[in-house]
């Protein structure tokens, strides 16, 4: 798999920082900060789709290169 794009890899950063405050969160704020990291996610999973298209790559491969990147770029934000 080639050089993944900095910004799908900033992307998935987003969407991984807007998952981990969910932590701790109840009710009203739990239900608002997920649609938060729903919105972030389906921003991240378009711009993953459009570039596999783009560089006539498997979708779920280039999903998994970015994933694997962000993980090992720092530690999970949720600990």
């Amino acid at each position: 798999m080639a050089d993944i794009p900095d910004e799908l890899i900033k992307l998935e950063h987003s969407t991984e920082e807007e998952r981990a405050k969910c932590a701790g969160l109840a009710g009203e704020e739990y239900e608002a900060q997920c649609r938060r990291w729903r919105e972030a996610s389906e921003v991240a999973q378009a711009a993953i789709t459009k570039y596999a298209r783009a560089a006539g790559q498997d979708r779920h491969e280039v999903e998994q290169a970015v994933k694997k990147a962000v993980r090992l770029a720092e530690e999970d934000p949720a600990d």
